[in-house]
This record gives structure tokens, sequence and C-alpha cells, in this order.
């Protein structure tokens, strides 16, 4: 092994080859490259410090200088060593991964570069709301209208306590409260991935109703509401089943279109705002945004 790699320094045989022979082979992680001292020579960085003899250099047997780091980047180094600049990727994963191997060449200009591009491009996962916002509709056709402008599945859910002509049953109020409940926790867990109405019109008769979209096309329903029949009258009984809303819940999500970068499959790198996901409310002169759910950053 000693005699397969040789440590080269600037008394070696590799600054004067490079004087007579201006090309040089470089094995990067396993990616091989050809260049020359030039090229590696033109900024002030560790590739001239390595090629003008300051620092020394390994060679394997077949004479291909060996850089202990990822090649997958390597191109774009060398492309800015030639031009002083480089078009920058459309994925923040990427930039970040160009930057950290400009800080390892020690390419100042290239930092820069990358830093600015990721300062006017701040990750999306930063920029949402610790409030988070539920449009409130009141007649179907409103919500119908925002169903149809959602490019993410909808989950809908109906409460109108004034629809009941009969008494409740004794859990029934209970009940109530814990379907606004699972759905302001649904609310803070998806909100960046589903939207969320709260549909509190008088056009249905039901008074709890669950309903999930896909593709705006409605793909499930559960109905919280029945009637159950007494000795001498009719009661209201509203139920809350939780394991089947949060089935569908987690259905529906089959039907999202994700948006991951085509770069690198990561959502986190994309440079959106949250306002991309949310449908223009001020067309609709009946709906309300209230907010149900807040992050507490403790």
């Amino acid at each position: 092994m000693a005699d397969s790699i040789s440590r080269l320094s600037s008394h070696d045989g590799l600054a004067s080859n490079v004087a007579d022979n201006r090309y040089v082979k470089l094995n990067v992680g396993g990616t091989l490259f050809h260049t020359t001292i030039d090229t590696l020579s033109k900024h002030d960085s560790m590739l001239r410090a390595m090629f003008s003899g300051r620092v020394p250099v390994v060679k394997d047997e077949d004479g291909w200088v060996l850089i202990d780091r990822s090649g997958k980047h390597f191109a774009a180094i060398l492309d800015f060593l030639r031009d002083g600049s480089i078009p920058i990727p459309d994925c923040r994963v990427e930039v970040e991964q160009i930057k950290r191997e400009a800080q390892y060449y020690c390419l100042q200009d290239l930092i820069v570069q990358c830093q600015t591009w990721l300062d006017a491009h701040p990750r999306f996962d930063l920029e949402m709301p610790l409030i988070h916002r539920v449009p409130t509709v009141y007649t179907r056709q409103d919500a119908e209208a925002l169903i149809k402008q959602s490019n993410r599945p909808v989950i809908k859910l109906f409460i109108n306590r004034h629809n009941n002509k009969y008494s409740y049953t004794i859990n029934s109020d209970d009940n109530i409260l814990k379907n606004q409940e699972l759905f302001d926790r649904l609310v803070c867990k998806f909100h960046d991935r589903i939207l969320f109405v709260k549909d509190v019109g008088s056009e249905s008769t039901e008074v709890c109703q669950w309903k999930f979209y896909g593709k705006r096309i409605l793909r499930a329903e559960v109905c919280c509401t029945s009637i159950v029949y007494a000795t001498d009258k009719k009661h209201t009984k509203v139920e809350f089943p939780d394991s089947k809303i949060y089935d569908e819940a987690m259905s529906i999500l089959c039907f999202e279109d994700r948006g991951l970068c085509a770069r690198c499959g990561e959502n986190s790198c994309l440079s959106r705002s949250p306002s991309t996901f949310e449908p223009n409310l001020a067309i609709y002169s009946n709906i309300h945004a209230e907010e149900p759910a807040k992050i507490d950053r403790d």
C-alpha cells in the first residue's frame, strides 16, 4: 500500500511535472476529473495551495491526485474557478451542499454567492405562521368555491347546533366539543398539507358532519348525528367516531400534491411562502377566517 500511494510535497515531482504538463488528474471521492494547473490556481484557495507546492498532496499508483471529498459538486467548483461564478441551482439543499464544498476549498467568492441565494430564498418551513387561519363559510356555494380553488386535500367540518329539532342525548354536547377539538388538533398537525374549512351554514340538516375532499372531489364523509327513539319522544345523538375520522384524514393525504423538489426530493428546500397554499379568501364575501389553533413555542 505504501508503494501504491506516495505523498508529494513541493520538493517532489508533481510541481516539476506540472510545469511541463499543464493537465492533472483528480480523483475526488471516487469521481475522476481532468483539469489544468492554470484553472486550479486562478483563485486564492486550498486548491492553489495544493498545486503550488505549499500543501502536500497524495497520488495513487496511476498518478491520480486524491482528494477526500464528495465529487458530486466538484464540477461546479471547477466551473467557478474557470468563470468566476456558476448558475445557482433552484434547490436549497444543493446550494447548501455547494456552499459547504466552497468552505472546504476556501473559495470565499463562491461562499458569498451561495449565501446571497440562500438569503433570498428562505426555508419554507421557517416561514410557517404560528397562528393558522381556518376559513369559516356560511353557504354551500362559498364552500364549494373554496374547495374548487384549493390545490390541496380539503377537510370540512360542518357544525350547526340550530339544526337540532329534538333534545340531545346525555353525551351529545360533550361529543360536539370533542369533534371541534379534534378538528383543531388536525389543523395544528396538517395545516401545511390540508386545507381545513369550518362550515356553520344553514343549508344542511346535519348537526355535525365531516367531509373529505381529494383533487376537488368528495372522497368520504363521516356523519356524527343520528336520531334515537325513546319511549316518549325522539332524541338527537351526536357521536365522536375519532378513529374513523382520523383514518379518513390520513387517507385523504393520498391525494396530496407535495410539490417536492425535483432535484433533491425534499420539501423543506422549497422557497415558498405560506400564502402559496392558501386560497384567496378576499373574493368570497361570506367567508371569514378564524384562528382556532396556536402553536406554543415552549
